[in-house]
């Protein structure tokens, strides 16, 4: 019993450690979007796009090596 409460307590900590760095790229988006495309519009695109892709990029991760 006491495996399967730490399981899901290691889940809960590494779910919410990841919504609080998504969360904190999401919020910082938009400047460093902006920032990256006063440089070049193509690039600071590429960057939203990167963005956006690692938040699904990391849980699909998770749920790989997690099996």
């Amino acid at each position: 019993m006491s495996d399967a409460n730490n399981e899901t307590r290691n889940t809960a900590i590494a779910a919410a450690l990841i919504l609080v760095i998504a969360g904190g790229a999401l919020y910082f988006m938009p400047s460093i979007v902006l920032g990256i495309g006063a440089y070049s519009p193509a690039l600071g695109f590429a960057a939203g796009g990167a963005i956006i892709l690692a938040f699904f990029a990391v849980f699909w991760l998770r749920a790989k090596f997690k099996k």
